[in-house]
């Protein structure tokens, strides 16, 4: 029995000796493999920083107007007799667009006109009555008043010919008809709407606080999907006088020339205030940037010697300030220097000091066309 326990107490032990042993041999060899093993270089793409020219801008939005505007109605009711214009056509000043039916005003007038020359001389006889004393001043200022009374009719009745013939306000381009002949007319019915579109407007609010970077005469950029290929010119033209006290915005109007006619009223548009150019200025690609909760940060590759006299690239963590960014170039403020080599892609498993091999990739570069979906 003795024997049998000392035997098992022998096995157990040469066992648990084994098994301890052979963890101490993989620990052992583990150790050694990653001593000798050699450091990972992670493959990055790399651009040098110089100092150049920056122009910046302050952005907007807002919707283009033109420079004059007006749905054309008519102040009085009545019949469409003529048309005197087709949809789309160019239009001057003081056309006659649409004529209402006038006649019972027509034939007032003539009515009126017609007793208009026998009211005048019979005026004309009481002054030269009273001169010689046949009448008295009484007859002479009825005789006026009949003359009067009379003219003023006659002007009513034309000013009221006048109001049923729609004309063109102004210079501008007509639009589509919604009237047609013989259509009665309830007074403010849109006829057509007409816009001047010579020259453009825009109009957008900027922050209070950049009140004092925009002036009149400031040129500006202005982007509209509807005409991607093209940059129109632009130049602020007004400025409201008041702040808005409930948003802390204020609103700037824009001119914009529109001699080919490619902008039309309605338009939505981005636009890129211009600002004075700043000299000797750094900028570094967008996909360069590190946003954290502690701030922003940018990788920069620097050349080290190891202790066996081995050259290699390692990179450091370095926080920055940015500025404005445009079209995916972003202004350093602070936290660089020009002549550093910074990594512009590739960031994702690099942490401070880990070493780096640059490699050439076009992954960033824009496509010369977008592929349609």
């Amino acid at each position: 029995m003795k024997k049998w326990i000392a035997s098992a107490i022998v096995l157990a032990v040469l066992v648990f000796g084994s098994v301890i042993g052979f963890n101490m041999f993989k620990a052992q060899k583990i150790k050694e493999y990653l001593a000798n093993r050699p450091i990972p270089e992670f493959p990055v793409t790399g651009k040098d920083i110089s100092l150049h020219d920056w122009t910046p801008h302050l952005r907007a939005i807002g919707f283009i107007e033109p420079n004059q505007g007006v749905t054309i109605t008519n102040e009085v009711s009545g019949k469409v007799v003529k048309i005197n214009f087709v949809s789309g056509q160019q239009l001057k000043s003081g056309d006659a667009l649409i004529y209402l039916d006038s006649e019972v005003e027509e034939a007032n007038l003539k009515a009126s006109q017609g007793r208009l020359p026998s009211v005048e001389r019979n005026y004309k006889r009481m002054v030269s009555l009273f001169k010689k004393g046949s009448v008295s001043q009484g007859q002479v200022d009825s005789a006026e008043a009949d003359l009067l009374a009379l003219q003023g009719q006659i002007e009513s009745y034309q000013a009221t010919i006048s109001r049923r013939i729609i004309r063109a306000p102004f210079d501008g381009i007509a639009g589509l008809r919604n009237v047609f002949m013989g259509e009665y007319l309830k007074d403010g019915t849109d006829i057509v709407r007409l816009e001047d579109i010579s020259r453009m407007q825009l109009r957008f609010t900027i922050p209070q606080n950049d009140l004092n970077k925009i002036y009149i005469g400031q040129k500006m950029k202005i982007f509209v999907d509807a005409q991607a290929d093209n940059t129109f010119e632009g130049t602020i033209s007004a400025i409201e006088p008041a702040v808005n006290y409930q948003s802390g915005v204020i609103q700037v109007q824009a001119d914009i020339p529109n001699q080919d006619h490619k902008l039309r009223s309605g338009m939505f548009a981005k636009a890129n205030i211009v600002l004075p150019t700043i000299e000797k200025q750094i900028t570094v690609p967008e996909t360069a940037i590190n946003y954290t909760l502690y701030g922003e940060t940018v990788y920069v590759i620097s050349d080290q010697t190891s202790e066996s006299g081995d050259t290699f690239k390692q990179v450091d963590q370095k926080i920055v300030k940015l500025g404005e960014s445009i079209d995916g170039e972003v202004h350093i403020l602070s936290g660089l220097n020009d002549g550093d080599t910074i990594v512009t892609s590739g960031q994702v498993r690099l942490s401070n000091g880990a070493r780096v091999t640059i490699v050439e990739s076009d992954i960033l570069n824009k496509p010369a066309e977008i592929p349609a979906l």
